[in-house]
């Protein structure tokens, strides 16, 4: 049998070690300069000045939702009990963070192409509801477009428009309409998780659409302490108006993402390349249902996902083949701290029993996905 060909695996930059060994031996390991230097960097690369690092994208999630509670300009600030219409197809990560936050999930069906469907979420939209939490399953993009047409509709029936937190876990190095996710004027978030495209050891980002919400992010991230300003003993703070949390990144973690931030878009074309031979290779293949492809949208092929008939037959015959596939992430409605949110989502239900991934990352050589493809065409 033929070796394994993991799912996922973690890439590493042969300098991150030697960086980051310098950051231990220098006595701060703490928030500093390395995490300003990659802030910088992913300032550049996202075309937004307004980006903040903390250490995961639940953070990040979680403190996208706090921010919100606060009213300013037209935005009247989240209450306990309002609505987040989300998506059950992700990570969990992304969702606890809106029960944590003392607030409700509306369930939006999706489409057959994994991501959110964006005709039920308008019919979903009522005067409670204060954000749409999206997800870009498989780095592939929802119609932000569309989106944005369902925000002016909100604005015109209730007299504001519903927040959009963009989760990015999977995305990083992904495009709408030429233009990077984290650049439409949206909340994002980002992973830089340990299997991601970009990984940080662990890690995220907060990608903010204005001054204001970064300014308080930026305390908020850390207690609520200004680090910048405080002229007082700074382990003896000056005053906190505004309680915050203790999700920021370290120098340490900073200090792999600079590394590995250097060598991620030879990453990110092997996914891409590897994605774009999938959908050339299975097209017609018995059994198999490729998603659909819109010339708007440039995925970065985290995952490369489709659906397959009879899935369990399919996953043994992968095993036997030395291919590791998987569902990767189970729908989040199913678990008893969501049932009072249970709803009926149709084509969620006609699609998950069928959803696989395989194989697509930096580490798939041709010859591997070659032979991939070569075992999924003689059928299971």
């Amino acid at each position: 049998m033929k070796i394994p060909i993991p799912l996922f695996k973690v890439y590493m930059s042969p300098s991150a070690k030697q960086e980051a060994g310098k950051v231990l031996d220098s006595g701060y390991i703490g928030q500093g300069q390395k995490v300003e230097e990659f802030e910088k960097l992913l300032k550049e690369r996202f075309k937004n000045d307004y980006v903040l690092t903390t250490n995961s994208a639940t953070s990040a999630e979680h403190l996208a939702l706090h921010l919100l509670k606060k009213p300013y300009g037209n935005w009247p600030g989240i209450q306990d009990g309002d609505e987040v219409l989300a998506t059950p197809l992700t990570c969990t990560a992304s969702n606890w963070p809106i029960l944590a936050n003392n607030l409700k999930i509306k369930w939006v069906d999706i489409n057959e192409n994994l991501t959110m469907d964006l005709d039920d979420l308008a019919r979903k939209i009522t005067p409670k509801t204060k954000a749409i939490m999206l997800v870009h399953w498989g780095g592939y993009p929802v119609d932000l477009d569309r989106v944005r047409e369902i925000q002016n509709q909100a604005y015109q029936n209730f007299g504001f428009k519903p927040a959009v937190i963009e989760d990015c876990a999977h995305a990083f190095g992904s495009t709408f309409k030429g233009q990077p996710l984290g650049s439409h004027g949206n909340i994002c978030t980002f992973s830089f998780q340990a299997i991601k495209h970009l990984t940080c050891v662990d890690g995220g980002a907060l990608v903010l659409p204005h001054e204001e919400l970064y300014n308080r992010g930026k305390l908020l991230r850390w207690y609520g302490i200004n680090r910048e300003t405080n002229k007082k003993d700074f382990r003896c703070e000056a005053d906190i108006p505004e309680w915050g949390f203790k999700f920021h990144m370290n120098d340490v973690n900073a200090s792999v993402g600079i590394e590995n931030l250097k060598e991620v878009d030879k990453v990110l074309e092997t996914h891409k390349d590897n994605g774009r031979y999938y959908d050339e290779a299975l097209k017609g293949v018995s059994g198999v249902t490729l998603l659909e492809r819109d010339a708007r949208m440039d995925s970065a092929f985290w995952i490369y996902s489709f659906l397959v008939e009879r899935r369990q037959d399919f996953m043994d015959y992968m095993k036997t083949c030395g291919i590791m596939v998987s569902q990767v992430h189970e729908r989040n409605d199913i678990h008893s701290c969501v049932r009072e949110f249970k709803t009926i989502l149709p084509t969620l239900d006609k699609v998950c029993p069928h959803l696989i991934s395989i194989p697509v990352g930096w580490w798939v050589t041709k010859e591997d996905r070659e032979y991939i493809a070569e075992c999924i065409k003689k059928g299971w």
